[in-house]
This record gives C-alpha cells, sequence and structure tokens, in this order.
C-alpha cells in the first residue's frame, strides 16, 4: 500500500473539495494513485463540492451563542436565501456556533474543532453539507469576547430561528455590577450598534489612515470657502467632531434616548448597576457584507436549462 501523505491528501481535497477523511480513505483504497482517487471520490458523490466551489455564497446565517461571560458571533454563507430556511442547515449553524464557544471566536481553531457527534472537522462536515444540501457554503467569519468580571451581552436582528438571522451583534461590559442591570444594558446597547454599525467603542479606537482621509476630504471642502487659513481649520476640526459624533459608539445619539449620548447612558447606568461599566468591545456581523454577489439573469438561466 502507497504511502498517503499529508501533501497528498490535501491536493485531493483541493481539487474535488471532498473531505480531509474522505480524501485520506480514496488515497489509501487507490494505492496513491491521485486519479484514481479523484473517480473513488466521484462514484461515492463525495465531490460534488468541487462543482460548486466556484459559486458566490453570500447568503446563509449568522449566529450568535452565549454564556457566562462569554459570546461569539459566526457566519456561515451559502448560495441562496432558501437555503436559511433549511432546518438541517439552522442545526448546523447554531451547532458551529456553540463549537465557537468553547475556542473563543477562534477562525483556525473553530474549522478545525471536532463538529459534534462525528470524526470530522467542522469544516470537513460543511463541505459534506455541501454534497447533501447542494449549494456551496463557507464558514466565512468568527469573533468573540471574553470578559471577567461583566457580561457579553448577544443580539439577533432580523432572526430566522432562536440565535439564527442576517445581523448579529456582540457587546462586552467589564464591571463588577449587578449582572442582570449589565445584561439589561448591554443589549440595549447591542440593538443600538445593530442600528448604527459605529467603526469603533472610542475615538482612539478609530483606524488612523480613516480620520486622516476623513480629515483631508472636510480640508479640501472647507477650502471651497475661500476663508482664511485660521476659520478653514475650525472649519475642518467641527467637522471632525461631527465625524466622532457619527462613527464612534459612545459619542454616538442613544437609539434609546436620543437625548443622551451612549456614553452618558453607561454612566447612567452605573447607579443602578452599583459599579463602573466599562464599553470593553462590541463586534457587528451583517450577512454577506462585503460580498461581491453575482448578478444573475433569470431569463437566461430558465433558456439554458431548457436548451440543456
Amino acid at each position: 500500500m502507497a504511502n498517503v501523505t499529508a501533501t497528498m491528501v490535501k491536493a485531493l481535497r483541493d481539487q474535488t473539495g471532498a473531505g480531509m477523511m474522505d480524501c485520506k480513505t480514496a488515497l489509501a483504497e487507490n494505492d496513491g494513485d491521485m486519479e484514481a482517487a479523484v473517480d473513488w471520490l466521484r462514484a461515492k458523490g463525495l465531490s460534488k463540492a468541487a462543482k460548486k466551489a466556484d459559486r458566490v455564497a453570500a447568503e446563509g446565517l449568522v449566529a450568535i451563542a452565549g454564556s457566562a461571560g462569554k459570546g461569539v458571533v459566526v457566519e456561515v454563507n451559502a448560495e441562496t436565501d432558501f437555503v436559511a430556511r433549511n432546518e438541517m442547515f439552522q442545526s448546523m449553524v447554531r451547532t458551529i456556533a456553540d463549537v465557537a464557544l468553547t475556542v473563543g471566536g477562534d477562525f483556525d481553531a473553530l474549522s478545525n474543532a471536532n463538529y459534534p457527534g462525528t470524526s470530522k472537522t467542522v469544516a470537513e462536515q460543511l463541505q459534506e453539507m455541501v454534497g447533501q444540501i447542494g449549494e456551496n457554503m463557507t464558514l466565512r467569519r468568527t469573533a468573540g469576547f471574553e470578559v471577567s468580571p461583566g457580561v457579553v451581552s448577544t443580539y439577533m436582528h432580523s432572526a430566522v430561528a432562536p440565535g439564527l438571522g442576517r445581523i448579529g451583534v456582540l457587546v462586552a461590559l467589564e464591571s463588577s455590577g449587578d449582572a442582570e442591570k449589565l445584561e439589561a444594558l448591554g443589549k440595549q446597547i447591542a440593538m443600538h450598534v445593530a442600528a448604527t454599525n459605529p467603526l469603533s467603542v472610542d475615538i482612539d479606537g478609530l483606524d488612523a489612515d480613516v480620520v486622516e482621509r476623513e480629515r483631508s476630504v472636510f480640508r479640501e471642502q472647507a477650502k471651497e470657502s475661500g476663508k482664511p487659513e485660521n476659520i478653514i481649520e475650525k472649519m475642518v476640526e467641527g467637522r471632525v467632531r461631527k465625524f466622532y459624533e457619527e462613527a464612534v459608539l459612545l459619542k454616538q445619539a442613544f437609539v434609546i434616548d436620543p437625548d443622551n449620548t451612549v456614553e452618558a447612558a453607561v454612566k447612567a447606568a452605573e447607579a443602578d448597576a452599583g459599579a463602573p461599566v466599562k464599553v470593553a468591545g462590541f463586534v457587528r456581523f451583517a450577512l454577506g457584507e462585503g460580498v461581491e454577489k453575482e448578478e444573475s439573469d433569470f431569463a437566461a438561466e430558465v433558456a439554458a436549462a431548457v436548451s440543456g
């Protein structure tokens, strides 16, 4: 029997899209012959994923999971929103989120973690589901927080099932205060984040390049006024402050109470919580954001199907 190496297994997996263990078995069954292994996988219907791997997966589900002091969010993409209503797909995504909770939101660790109830990794289970459901699927990203003491609040917008939907948000609050009060505050802030999509928690968290780019645009706009340089600088600083109010979470008007900023709302909540509260971080996943979706011509697709 040929010695099956990790390099051979990876090459077969890249070519066929089949699971790692299936590729290893195929090579072992065919004495390391790559071509024969490909045919073996095809014969067993295990290389379906490869035929779909170049199709854009921008639909699917965002999932959140949480427990005491920690929370995670994951995005699993598929090709159509129809799949998001598939109970098998929903169950898989929910399970992946639960696994993510055990590995702290690390993408590589999640991909290589054991999928519960199987001998496969999460990545391999996902590829197997491609063959079962018939659409390209990808584990796109994951993130998580863990705080102690404190809470990680979760919120799902446009939910299709518990913990599953189109926009998932985590908000981490560091505090030794009353956990129930903190959870309520965190939920409100998470709803705010879902609605406003801030860039950072505070001004220091903003990307310096982003701030400088905005400042440059504002300066060019101000120059058009023809005013003296000292006035222009004041105009620029005023617009930068306005940018902070729009982009920075703590500086934004609180959606729940627009007369106050989020920062003021957090400060006010400290009295109820019985301790200082720090917004340690947030993350917001919106399904398919940043993925270029293919524009399809439905009439052409039907014509092509009819013509065979």
